[in-house]
């Protein structure tokens, strides 16, 4: 069952579509841009990328400890900072309704998530995912995390996320 919006944190792909028009997409906008910026001010106040073999005096560089503990969270915050749509569910029927990135975690590889790039059926989503995935691997790397894009079983690509290695 799909879970309504709560707050202005992230949005994970699995919900259902933002409502409104052009207003509440800026409105939209300006809540990410706060909350990405309060996610950086955590790292520079933790300092986390600036500690023995991080290899940089930069304290935005690593992700910080509440990051790592909230990877969905971070994962998604950081990709719509980055301007990259998230996908959505219809609340009644449980169908995607809009293309866009999808965040969740590895179910037997704790301190892990995927990002997958999904839509509705039919609509295309499969022939943009090379290039997504790519730019949402891209987007994650500058933030410090270990993104790969991988091939599944079934033919799709998706990212998979991790922490930096220490020293790396």
């Amino acid at each position: 069952m799909p879970r309504p919006i709560v707050g202005p944190m992230y949005d994970d792909g699995d919900g259902p579509p933002r409502p409104g028009g052009e207003r509440e997409a800026r409105a939209r906008a300006a809540e990410v841009r706060v909350a990405f910026e309060g996610m950086l001010q955590i790292r520079r106040l933790t300092g986390t990328g600036t500690g023995t073999g991080t290899g940089t005096a930069d304290p935005e560089a690593v992700p910080a400890p509440w990051e790592r503990g909230r990877m969905v969270r971070a994962v998604a915050l950081a990709l719509e900072a980055a301007g990259i749509a998230p996908s959505a569910v219809d609340a009644d029927s449980g169908r995607r309704v809009a293309t866009g990135y999808r965040v969740a975690g590895v179910p037997d590889e704790p301190g892990t998530v995927s990002v997958e790039w999904l839509g509705p059926h039919g609509g295309g989503a499969a022939g943009e995912e090379e290039g997504a995935l790519a730019d949402c691997a891209r987007v994650l790397r500058r933030l410090g995390w270990d993104a790969l894009v991988y091939r599944g079983r079934n033919r799709r690509r998706f990212v998979e996320v991790r922490p930096p290695h220490p020293g790396c």
